[in-house]
């Protein structure tokens, strides 16, 4: 299993931080054990490792204001969303103080005619979209869970839609941050496209609070299509489904979402949301555009569906279908868990180019049966986007062991194919090892960057680099 490793703590500096913390936020800045294990929480198998305590802080200014304290006594300092990451993310492992960002959860601006808006980094999707329903707008990224703004952004988010929309880098404009000096900076202007200087929005996406805290995010917007329709088909098997997928993109068909369910999660999903669909490979999608226009998409990807035997086909338009077929795809990890009861899902993902997703599937499934595991798998397969989510007992030690080699396996299988380790779960501290295999020294240029503008490492320290 991949240890939560300690790094030193400076506990001179953290007693002095503790001491100005509480004298200058009161109420605002807790100390409190279950507030602070809440916030060391992380949603996989990597130990808790919990902040010595956890600040809320209402604007940039105070953000700005902690992090100059932290700074001065070399304290650590760990940015927090929702929590949802996966990754051991907002873990302390050298203790240190935790900036919950929650209550900076204002939307600054819509800018509808630009196509645009400013959030803070507090404000979720879920928020996002529902303000902006009545503007004929909506923000694209849907990593299933409700996840903040400011931690999409931070681990370089994605999910369903990713196939047309792309992720958070590709729908970022500008960013306000807080450095590790406490100065507050913006790292371009609300410009569609620039050429002035280095792209510091694209570093600071998906630097994981490595690099500082992001207090304001610009964010590009789109049009709610004229029609949806929603599709789905099922397959005899996984390869079949990912070799349907790999013509879909091939043909160049404007899917907005192409989901791919195994059998194992169809029969999960059957159970938890009281559906009947066939217990075979399925695949999802959803086409966004006119009303001939989603009509056509579906027809065209019908004629593929069934050169690869898909039977089932089956399309609408009603939105009540479609948000029964989605919401039960967002529930798939709950239901997988329900699959065995007590037990601890461990989900972990890859991405390869889409010519490989057939075989690395395959490969995933056959390891996953050789080692005895239950374990479905999901993707977001029209990026070559999957994961697995093996359902161990943590208290059996040789399970463990298995689900700790299967994930070293799958890693290695997937750079070895030109992927990565990770498509949209983030390095934090589970996935460091497999960085230095798939970059190579590309990671003592990201150490050098890290060195540069935080010199003392107080940043999130022991996440992405092993600083």
């Amino acid at each position: 299993m991949v240890q939560a490793i300690d790094l030193p703590r400076n506990e001179t500096g953290i007693a002095s931080v503790l001491g100005v913390l509480k004298q200058r936020f009161g109420e605002k800045f807790q100390t409190g054990e279950a507030i602070r294990e809440q916030h060391g929480h992380t949603t996989t198998w990597i130990r808790t490792q919990a902040p010595d305590a956890v600040v809320y802080p209402q604007n940039s200014d105070e953000v700005a204001e902690v992090v100059k304290i932290c700074a001065e006594h070399k304290v650590p300092v760990i940015g927090f969303g929702t929590g949802t990451s996966l990754e051991g993310h907002v873990n302390a492992p050298a203790g240190g103080i935790c900036v919950d960002l929650t209550d900076m959860n204002e939307i600054v601006a819509v800018h509808a005619e630009d196509l645009d808006c400013v959030v803070q980094p507090g404000v979720t999707r879920e928020q996002l979209n529902t303000y902006l329903r009545d503007q004929g707008l909506f923000f694209p990224i849907d990593p299933g869970a409700n996840a903040s703004l400011g931690g999409m952004t931070a681990t370089r988010a994605s999910g369903t839609n990713a196939v047309r929309y792309g992720t958070m880098k590709d729908n970022v404009l500008a960013l306000e941050v807080v450095t590790p000096k406490g100065d507050v900076i913006r790292t371009a202007s609300r410009a569609k496209k620039s050429s002035a200087g280095y792209d510091l929005t694209r570093l600071m996406v998906g630097s994981e609070g490595t690099l500082g805290l992001i207090t304001e995010i610009t964010l590009k917007l789109q049009g709610v299509p004229e029609a949806m329709s929603s599709a789905r088909v099922s397959f005899d098997t996984v390869d079949a489904a990912c070799q349907a997928v790999m013509m879909t993109i091939q043909y160049g068909i404007p899917v907005a979402r192409i989901e791919l369910l195994d059998a194992l999660t169809v029969k999960a999903v059957n159970a938890y949301s009281k559906l009947t669909l066939p217990e075979a490979p399925l695949l999802l999608l959803e086409f966004h555009g006119s009303e001939a226009g989603v009509a056509e998409q579906a027809e065209l990807f019908g004629g593929i569906a069934e050169e690869f035997g898909g039977t089932g086909f089956e399309w609408t338009s009603s939105a009540e279908e479609r948000n029964k077929l989605w919401q039960a795809r967002h529930d798939a990890y709950w239901a997988s868990v329900a699959l065995r009861p007590g037990a601890k899902g461990i989900s972990t993902d890859v991405c390869v180019p889409i010519s490989r997703l057939s075989e690395c599937v395959n490969a995933a499934q056959e390891r996953l049966d050789e080692l005895g595991f239950i374990a479905p798998i999901v993707g977001h397969v029209g990026d070559g986007n999957f994961h697995t989510l093996p359902l161990i007992d943590m208290d059996n030690p040789d399970e463990v062991a298995k689900a700790d080699e299967f994930v070293g396996w799958l890693n290695d299988l997937a750079i070895s194919m030109g992927g990565t380790c990770t498509g949209e779960h983030g390095i934090g501290q589970g996935k460091r090892p497999y960085l230095v295999k798939e970059l190579g020294g590309a990671v003592d240029m990201m150490a050098a960057i890290k060195a540069a503008i935080d010199p003392d490492n107080i940043m999130n320290p022991g996440k992405i680099l092993s600083l």
